[in-house]
């Protein structure tokens, strides 16, 4: 249904809108998740008080963080999620009617109240670019990509050879695309051969379909000297081959994600209190190789750096504006798509960032 705007006409009122629809989780994942786990809902919105705003939701966010995160999620709460927002009345002075917006904190939702703290104004877009990059390459994808290759890898030298798998999704092509910045040779891996051409057009040196190829094979023909910085998003066999057969000494690995992981099934109950993931695996004991060969693993998640998001924000905004940094988008319109739109993303439907247009007004 539409979101339904109730407008009064006497002096000092505000614009109050009725409703807002809302997805809630209300089953834990087992494997992939499916729509069943998800319930729409209307919601009636509080009319504004002091310090508060109301915004409408332009687009939503559908990532493979989210997979894991909901784990510790009380049933019944409104499935998380990244959003670009528009400011359609405010009665906090920091905000004016509108600001474009986007958090992590809204939720699956049409629109919302706030009192602004889970707010960031979207300043730092260009005029000239979809709303929805500041939830995608000049957004949190984007700066995952930026520090997870510039500080988790450093130092990066121009001539060194990149490795980043998941690399059509929304954060491997901003890798590799930085990579080429400052002078890399980037090698590249995805799930389908339109991916591959995807990757290959926005400069990859290397591209391949991983379902398609030898992996060991294919790196020691590429890459027979190895890898000096490996961004891993997949985990599971593929970084296992990497680790233990292709990274050079001193070679610097920053792990991102495990979607291969992600959609495991438990073996058992007991199993799933072990830890975010759902099940847990033991692949080959890489200690070995980690210390012959004196490699630098590490894992990270980006709000680490949050206190350097207008860095990041700057850099990526002057290569999109330069022509450096390419974007591609994903977009699935329709709120009630939103659940299809991120089962379809953790199967790898998608090119680029994967998001959901609000269409309804």
């Amino acid at each position: 249904c539409n979101l339904n705007f109730v407008r009064t006409h006497f002096a000092g009122c505000v614009e109050k809108m009725a409703n807002a629809r809302v997805f809630n989780l209300v089953k834990r994942f087992s494997g992939y998740p499916t729509e069943d786990d998800f319930q729409l809902v209307e919601e009636e919105l509080k009319p504004l008080q002091d310090g508060e705003v109301l915004g409408k939701t332009l687009y939503l966010s559908v990532d493979p963080y989210m997979r894991i995160y909901v784990k510790n999620m009380p049933l019944g709460s409104p499935m998380i999620g990244g959003a670009v927002a528009r400011i359609v009345e405010s009665r906090n002075a920091s905000f004016q009617k509108g600001d474009l917006v986007y958090s992590f904190s809204i939720g699956w939702r049409t629109a919302f109240v706030s009192d602004g703290k889970n707010l960031t104004k979207a300043t730092h877009l260009p005029p000239d670019v979809p709303e929805s990059l500041a939830i995608g390459t000049l957004g949190m994808p984007g700066r995952t990509a930026y520090f997870g290759l510039l500080d988790v890898c450093k130092p990066l030298k121009a001539g060194e050879t990149v490795l980043v798998n998941g690399s059509a999704g929304a954060v491997g092509n901003v890798v590799g695309q930085i990579a080429k910045i400052k002078g890399c040779t980037v090698i590249g891996f995805a799930g389908s051969d339109p991916k591959v051409e995807y990757l290959k057009s926005i400069g990859f040196d290397h591209a391949f379909n991983y379902k398609t190829v030898d992996l060991h094979q294919t790196l020691t023909q590429v890459a027979p000297n190895g890898i000096d910085a490996f961004f891993d998003n997949v985990g599971g066999e593929f970084a296992d081959t990497v680790l233990l057969y292709h990274m050079k000494t001193f070679g610097r690995v920053s792990i991102c994600g495990c979607i291969s992981q992600y959609n495991l099934k438990p073996a058992s109950e007991a199993e799933v209190s072990k830890g975010l993931f759902d099940t847990q695996t033991m692949g080959p004991h890489l200690q070995g190789v980690i210390l012959a060969k004196q490699l630098r693993i590490e894992g990270f998640i980006v709000t680490r750096f949050s206190d350097r998001n207008d860095e990041a924000n700057a850099a990526l905004v002057q290569w999109v504006q330069e022509g450096k940094l390419k974007w591609r988008e994903h977009v699935t319109e329709g709120f009630e798509n939103m659940p299809k739109a991120f089962i379809g993303m953790l199967k790898g439907e998608n090119i680029g960032k994967a998001v959901v247009k609000i269409t309804e007004v």
